[in-house]
């Protein structure tokens, strides 16, 4: 048996432990016919041109992990940002773990999706925001959407400025030969309100794991969303990752992808604009080497007049690694005074590491600002003589040139102890000491 058949066959079994009289009886139904008939993308799709699941597809996972995991806190503690307090959100092998969250509803709600999905207090916000943003076409979201019934659920009421950072953490944990967790989390951030929010996904053995995480983010008018997704995880961890966002008048939304682990990791990023003087930020890094194989796909589409969207992609390849970068820019005729920016540049810093980049426009209104563009090249030898005569050794040299080209990215963080680990992360990466290794 296949995973899609054994996805398939698994759903029956997953409606015996849901609510099928619950109105999103239909909508999981719904999903999960459009992944039979469509089934896992491959490379004959012109969005997975460059990236082939077939390989990973190949293990046998198992879909319903045990539910009575639980790790110990001095086992994960160094992936958490412990340096600053934080709310916690914690699963273990897609399992709530209570003993290491730190959850609320004071003021705001972090807390489960598993409870907002079934209590009728969240009834109406589900009603109102879950799978509405969300591409139902997409086979992999549609997968998700199935089977969702565990994740972080957000809500920043009206005017609720989050008094600290919401870290959400998925632990796997190994126990199982070859794992598939399907995360699904739900943001919703009230006008004039303003949340930080940190997601990570880790491994903690070498036992395969795949993860289809879909995020669905609604930012009301002037409210403001600093999103920091950290992937570094072992050389057996798959991750797909499918963000929605859709934002309304004058919000400001940023999403930042600091991708330096893991074996495939595709990241779907899809901004929506429904207001306008709204602001869209993209960024990321990538820094990775061995066979491993990173693939941003970004869309933003503009359908409103007077507001702007930044991308800027920084990738840093080596070994026989593999990037890609598919960014769409997309204009609608209503969207006059677009402010649209899209960049990435690239080192290749070995003859067998491979960048393939498709920056694309699509414009249909006429007063508009829309530029993009795209660079790979290798460390410039001149600069690394420069640096070396003045004393600096070689390995030394190289790092403090891909760290000033990353540079541009790690300044738009802006929580500082975050910046200050990601930039002992790379440091890590790029071979110079700073302390710890993550």
């Amino acid at each position: 048996m296949d995973l899609k058949e054994k996805l398939l066959s698994s759903f029956m079994a997953f409606e015996e432990r849901v609510d099928v009289h619950s109105e999103l009886h239909d909508v999981r139904t719904s999903a999960i016919k459009n992944f039979e008939d469509k089934g896992f993308p491959t490379k004959k799709d012109e969005a997975w041109k460059y990236t082939s699941l077939n390989a990973i597809l190949k293990n046998d996972y198992t879909v319903f992990p045990k539910k009575d995991t639980e790790i110990e806190f001095n086992q994960v503690k160094k992936y958490f940002l412990h340096e600053v307090d934080t709310y916690k959100l914690v699963f273990v092998d897609g399992v709530f773990s209570s003993y290491l969250s730190s959850t609320t509803h004071e003021g705001i709600d972090v807390c489960l999706m598993s409870s907002a999905l079934t209590k009728p207090k969240y009834k109406m916000v589900i009603d109102t925001y879950f799978n509405k943003i969300a591409n139902k076409d997409d086979s992999l979201t549609s997968l998700n959407t199935a089977f969702a019934i565990e994740g972080a659920y957000i809500n920043i009421p009206k005017s609720k400025v989050a008094d600290k950072p919401i870290e959400i953490m998925y632990f796997s944990t190994g126990n199982e030969s070859a794992l598939m967790v399907q995360p699904r989390n739900l943001v919703v951030v009230g006008e004039n309100s303003h949340v930080q929010i940190i997601e990570r996904h880790q491994s903690l053995t070498e036992n395969p794991v795949l993860t289809n995480s879909v995020t669905e983010i609604f930012a009301q008018k002037r409210a403001i969303v600093d999103y920091y997704k950290i992937q570094n995880d072992t050389l057996e961890a798959n991750l797909i990752d499918n963000t929605y966002v859709s934002q309304k008048q004058e919000s400001h939304i940023s999403v930042h992808t600091f991708s330096f682990g893991g074996n495939i990791t595709r990241n779907n990023l899809n901004f929506y604009h429904f207001g306008e003087r709204l602001t869209s930020t993209l960024n990321g890094i990538t820094i990775i080497g061995e066979k491993q194989h990173v693939d941003h796909f970004t869309l933003v589409q503009h359908s409103t007049p007077n507001c702007e969207s930044f991308q800027d992609y920084k990738g840093i390849y080596s070994d026989r690694s593999t990037g890609v970068f598919n960014g769409k820019i997309y204009v609608e005729k209503e969207a006059q005074k677009t402010n649209a920016f899209q960049k990435s540049n690239n080192i290749l810093l070995g003859d067998k590491s491979t960048i393939n980049a498709k920056p694309q426009l699509e414009i249909f209104a006429d007063d508009v600002k829309c530029s993009h563009g795209c660079t790979v090249g290798q460390l410039d030898e001149t600069a690394l003589f420069y640096m070396q005569a003045r004393g600096i050794p070689k390995k030394e040299a190289k790092a403090l040139l891909m760290y000033a080209f990353s540079n541009v990215v790690i300044d738009n963080i802006k929580i500082p102890e975050l910046k200050q680990r990601i930039t002992k992360i790379i440091a890590t990466k790029l071979g110079v000491k700073m302390g710890f290794d993550l």
